[in-house]
């Protein structure tokens, strides 16, 4: 199969029609315009037709035949992308956009694809994401300045401000444009739209690497298990006890909590994950100096084990 690049769209002899993408193309060349934080926004809340935070299904064939009509120089029906040309279509820009293979674009995958001023552009595209969620948990403390629990408007501007020092350092990002783009991420990321950011929606606009808790290893089946072995718990030991002192607390404890309660819990804000502290640590002779030791992460982790088991064997 040939994978063309979505420009090559011009190239087809379809019927005309308008849609909602034109708008965003160069009325000579058919080029995409570069687009500002509102604007990425509009073309977002337009194809997320369901809020769920991704593009996907028939929205994203809706969203597919509009991108490569639209290129074209006459004014052509995005119903007239055949079936089997969409199918190919498809194919070609998965393959291109879609990052983590889940089969859908989600808010930073769409920003690959579309041009966006830079300063606004940089602010999806973090080339290295956090190794592990006590980098993430820092970085709450650090910016959650009123320990609300929440990161609230003017806490969100000065994270973004930061992020865009950092990534092109400069100093010259106007306070309206930083107004603009921290309503846009809350407009993005804001999902109960409380006009604040809990913990789950701050993990999705500043993601970590991997949760290691989501591995193979700690969803065993009956059949075939792959048993908890002492390396395992070693190296999730060693992922979260950042300062080696043999220890896990304060941020380390808290990040490890957070991809544990990912787990089991979609949404969630600082008051689950005290908790879920709470109820996790009561049956691990929890130190009252705010520390888990190896023994102690060990019977977690058996426990998460056998708690995954359990509930493979009672799915029917």
């Amino acid at each position: 199969m040939s994978c063309e690049s979505p420009s090559s769209a011009k190239k087809f002899n379809l019927e005309r029609a308008s849609n909602f993408m034109r708008q965003f193309r160069d009325p000579d060349s058919r080029e995409l315009k570069k687009l500002s934080a509102n604007q990425f926004m509009e073309v977002w809340s337009h194809y997320d037709r369901d809020g769920n935070g991704y593009i996907e299904g028939t929205e994203l064939d809706g969203f597919l035949r509009e991108f490569v009509s639209s290129a074209n120089f006459t004014d052509i029906s995005p119903d007239a992308v055949s079936d089997s040309m969409l199918v190919e279509l498809k194919a070609c820009f998965m393959e291109a956009y879609d990052d983590n293979q889940d089969g859908k674009i989600d808010i930073r995958e769409l920003a690959q694809l579309l041009p966006m001023e830079e300063n606004f552009l940089l602010l999806f595209r973090f080339d290295n994401p956090l190794e592990s969620s006590v980098e993430f948990m820092k970085i709450w403390r650090e910016y959650d300045t009123d320990g609300s629990g929440y990161i609230e408007a003017d806490e969100l501007k000065n994270f973004l401000r930061d992020l865009l020092k950092e990534a092109k350092k400069i100093n010259d990002v106007s306070e309206d444009k930083l107004i603009e783009y921290t309503d846009t991420m809350l407009q993005v990321f804001d999902s109960n739209k409380d006009g604040r950011l809990q913990l789950s929606e701050m993990a999705k606009l500043l993601p970590v690497k991997e949760n290691f808790l989501c591995r193979q290893v700690f969803k065993e089946g009956i059949e075939g298990a792959t048993k908890l072995t002492k390396d395992d718990i070693e190296r999730v030991f060693s992922l979260y006890d950042r300062d080696n002192n043999g220890s896990i607390e304060n941020e380390e404890l808290r990040g490890f909590l957070k991809d544990l309660l990912e787990l089991v819990k979609k949404d969630y804000d600082a008051q689950d994950l005290l908790e879920f502290e709470e109820t996790i640590l009561q049956g691990v002779e929890y130190s009252s100096e705010g520390k888990i030791s190896r023994k102690q992460l060990t019977m977690i982790l058996l426990a998460l084990a056998k708690h995954n088991q359990e509930e493979e064997v009672s799915t029917p």
